[in-house]
């Protein structure tokens, strides 16, 4: 997953105040062009590589468990802490599958 700086945050901000600076009303809805430029990767090319990630991580883990267990290696610690954090990855993806879930489901039961 893509971890967030502080200047990219800063950054985000400040394109905002000036999305409300260029329409005049806070809260009014900004054209797709003044938020989203070519270069910004979309909800489903993040989840994509959210899930190539969390999936090498497991291969990798698979791979270094298979080596212990087969003798090939002796990093038994280097192995366990290659499952912990796919699994702890997995479980984030998951967490994050959910609350999307959810809000979908709340946006669907909005009347209009």
């Amino acid at each position: 997953m893509e971890n967030l700086s502080t200047s990219g945050i800063a950054q985000d901000v400040q394109e905002l105040i000036n999305v409300v600076n260029k329409t005049g009303k806070p809260g009014t809805v900004a054209p797709s062009d003044a938020i989203i430029n070519e270069d910004t990767p979309g909800f489903g090319e993040l989840m994509k590589s959210a899930l190539d990630s969390v999936n090498q991580q497991q291969k990798t883990a698979a791979g270094l468990m298979t080596d212990i267990e087969t003798g090939k290696s002796k990093d038994l610690l280097g192995a366990m802490l290659a499952s912990q954090k796919a699994s702890l990855s997995f479980q984030a993806l998951v967490q994050i599958r959910n609350k999307a879930v959810a809000a979908y489901e709340e946006i669907m039961r909005m009347q209009v």
